[in-house]
């Protein structure tokens, strides 16, 4: 796997014998891409990520190049069309390997700007294979292709998540180290979100029901882990709630499973922001349910693959405050439901959303796009 160079990153490692390169492309302080630095709001594009995606993309072919010459290889999969699907098509239709592009969300967004939809449709006419983890997804980059790639070579896979890190357990050390920096009592039930404070990750709706919610519910607290543009703005606009709203800003992935373990429900109203840009299916949510999480979210792009209605948890239409609000509440107020929920929300994440069984989705879709043969 090659990825990009950042600080504090080492040049190689290996883990359980998947080899993992990291390549340079600019000077240390504008390496910029990659890791949620460059789109932290997903909104729009940092000027300085811009300015630096030439080198990034040269960067990306001299290091994918070096490896074609000195090592033989079957498949590229490019992660992100863009860059990277942009930055290694050809290389791989010269060098005889099959072409591989995988869609996550905000790569969609930005192949379809004007300026790069052609540059994309070009990367799509050298690709075997399109993968994408929402239909959504799929879809929207299958239109800019226009007729680049036939329905047979696309393929909707979720991601995975691993069931020993994130696993439920409230009553653990971690846990309640959680709950008590937070000033939150051992009893008091937890309503969580987790994401970057981003549009399409929809803590403004959100933010709009808590008085409601909490007046409803007079020992709740609401966390909302991570940062982004919209993170001061959020805060602002709960200042008035703030004992029982708690913003611990980025929490480091190493503590992230304890603070999971710390709550009683996860929430995440994502929607498509004023651009269209949306999330495929956030690991968050997957990352819930290995905890033993019922999850209330909206039942947009990639999110009703791991969550079904009812069952995992509840999914409202989109943007619809008053159906999260409806949601939030009745399971706040119906412990037994939270616990058959979030049981089975963990039974789902640890025998159908495992990096095994994702893992075994990709090799079938890459057989089944050479059994089709060259284009």
């Amino acid at each position: 796997m090659l990825t990009p160079h950042a600080e504090g990153l080492a040049a190689r490692w290996s883990v359980r014998g998947v080899e993992v390169e990291t390549f340079r492309y600019a000077p240390g302080g504008a390496e910029v891409l990659g890791y949620g630095r460059s789109l932290e709001a997903d909104e729009a594009p940092r000027v300085r990520a811009a300015a630096v995606s030439p080198l990034y993309v040269a960067g990306a072919r001299r290091a994918v190049r070096r490896r074609l010459r000195d090592e033989g290889w079957d498949w590229i999969h490019a992660h992100w069309i863009v860059p990277n699907g942009l930055a290694v098509g050809g290389l791989a239709r010269s060098s005889g390997a099959r072409l591989a592009i995988g869609l996550h969300g905000s790569d969609v967004f930005l192949a379809e700007k004007r300026a790069v939809r052609p540059f994309a449709r070009q990367a799509l006419r050298r690709a075997s294979l399109l993968t994408g983890c929402s239909s959504e997804l799929v879809q929207r980059v299958v239109a800019i292709g226009e007729g680049a790639l036939s329905e047979d070579r696309c393929r909707v896979i979720p991601y995975g998540v691993d069931g020993d890190v994130f696993r439920p357990g409230a009553d653990d050390q971690e846990a309640r180290e959680w709950r008590r920096r937070l000033g939150i009592g051992s009893r008091d039930p937890v309503l969580l979100g987790v994401g970057r404070m981003a549009t399409k990750k929809g803590f403004q709706v959100l933010v709009g029901v808590l008085p409601e919610l909490l007046a409803e519910h007079s020992r709740l607290h609401v966390v909302l882990a991570g940062g982004g543009d919209l993170e001061a703005e959020l805060r602002e606009r709960t200042a008035q709630l703030s004992e029982r709203v708690h913003f611990p800003g980025s929490v480091h992935r190493d503590r992230l499973p304890a603070l999971y373990r710390a709550a009683d429900l996860f929430v995440l109203p994502a929607v498509h922001d004023r651009r269209g840009n949306v999330d495929g299916l956030p690991n968050v949510i997957l990352e819930a349910m290995a905890s033993g999480l019922p999850v209330v979210a909206t039942g947009i792009s990639g999110i009703p693959l791991a969550v079904t209605d009812g069952e995992h948890g509840r999914l409202v239409p989109e943007s619809d405050a008053r159906a999260l609000l409806l949601a939030l509440t009745e399971l706040l107020g119906d412990a037994p439901a939270r616990v058959r929920m979030g049981a089975a929300a963990r039974q789902r994440a640890v025998t159908e959303l495992t990096w095994d069984r994702v893992a075994r989705l990709y090799a079938e879709a890459y057989r089944a796009a050479e059994r089709l043969g060259s284009d």
